[in-house]
């Protein structure tokens, strides 16, 4: 059974940064996408960054971009997400997720595109 399992988050001040740590195992196979997502409490789902693990540029959401990078283990089902300059609205519910496989090798922050989540990690930013 394919697991996913994130950790990292943490109390914040704005403009200060974190880093998430998401780790997957249970696969058949190593190349697959995974990704972030966050809940804000009152928002929907929000996706925040995907990137196929075989090899290739993540794809950030527009909320994050310049200020989260995604990145990779080659050859592994283990991804970072850093966050920087974190701002009091960046305050929620961050979840790993990751997917059956790629045919492409292109990985979207879609929610539906992911099989396994894990149970989330709370950031919390204070102003």
């Amino acid at each position: 059974q394919v697991q996913v399992a994130e950790s990292g988050g943490g109390s914040v001040e704005a403009g200060g940064s974190l880093r998430l740590s998401c780790e997957g195992s249970g696969y058949l196979y190593l190349s697959n996408c995974m990704a972030w997502f966050r809940q804000i409490p009152g928002k929907e789902r929000e996706g925040v960054a995907a990137i196929y693990t075989g090899g290739g540029r993540p794809q950030y959401s527009d909320s994050v971009k310049g200020r989260f990078t995604l990145s990779q283990v080659l050859g592994k089902n283990t991804v970072y997400l850093e966050m920087n300059d974190l701002k009091p609205e960046d305050t929620g519910m961050y979840f790993c997720a990751g997917s059956r496989g790629s045919d492409t090798g292109y990985c979207s922050i879609f929610a539906d595109e992911y099989a396994f989540w894990g149970q989330g990690t709370q950031v919390t930013v204070s102003s």
